[in-house]
């Protein structure tokens, strides 16, 4: 096409350039009016397509068409370094006893469950159901 006219690859990121294409497409596609005169022989030859009608102008610079690109603020203040707490032998030992302990106190209230209880629960609820 005339990419040569109107450089669009270093104006525009590929992403940005076909949402730009499909957005004037569908306007075209929508009986849109061309912003570029175009011969009757150019439009036969790519065949009335909207897409390739919209290259055209694209590239040919007439879109007036603005894309805003934010740019992340920079911070001025400097990252201050966490310190990490050491933890001596001693202190690790007495947390797991404490997480131990706590285990041991949890599965206290907690009754274990034994299979033959299992068996004996699926075996009265088939009487049941009959």
């Amino acid at each position: 096409m005339i990419k040569e006219e109107f450089n669009i690859g270093t104006q525009f990121s590929k992403y940005e350039v076909a949402r730009i294409i499909g957005a004037r497409a569908l306007q075209i596609a929508m009986n849109a009016p061309l912003l570029i005169k175009i011969d009757k022989e150019e439009l036969e030859k790519i065949k009335y397509d909207p897409i390739k009608i919209a290259e055209v102008e694209l590239y040919s610079g007439v879109l007036p068409i603005t894309v805003k690109k934010p740019f992340p603020q920079k911070k001025e203040e400097q990252l201050k370094r966490v310190k990490e707490r050491v933890i001596t032998d001693a202190e690790k030992a007495k947390l797991e006893e404490t997480e131990v302990e706590d285990i041991e106190k949890e599965g206290e209230i907690m009754e274990l469950a034994q299979p033959d209880d299992e068996n004996e629960e699926s075996d009265s609820g088939d009487d049941e159901r009959e």
